[in-house]
């Protein structure tokens, strides 16, 4: 099995990204209980990067993911709650882009 790494890219409509976070952070402990989940993160804009930095802006954030195997990326996918988490969230999104990537 290969490991599968995701970088979900969510802008939520002006001025809810904190509280779609609240959300995805309420979620976070069933998807760390998860079979093959290895890394489950909320990330922002890190301050103080300057020039290096592309910023995301105060919409977005981005879930960075490590699975054991595609597999369980899938299940993850399929889990009720993921689906709550989902419906939650559906109307507080502006945005929603995953990439899935395998280790070069």
């Amino acid at each position: 099995m290969e490991t599968v790494h995701v970088v979900a890219v969510i802008t939520a409509k002006p001025g809810l990204r904190e509280t779609v976070l609240e959300a995805f952070q309420a979620n976070v402990p069933a998807v760390h209980a998860e079979d093959g989940c290895i890394e489950y993160v909320a990330t922002i804009d890190a301050e103080g990067a300057g020039a290096i930095q592309t910023r995301l802006g105060d919409d977005s954030f981005v879930v960075v993911e490590k699975w054991a195997s595609l597999e369980a990326l899938k299940a993850h996918a399929a889990a009720p709650h993921m689906a709550a988490y989902a419906a939650k969230v559906k109307d507080m999104l502006a945005g929603r882009a995953v990439h899935v990537l395998s280790p070069a």
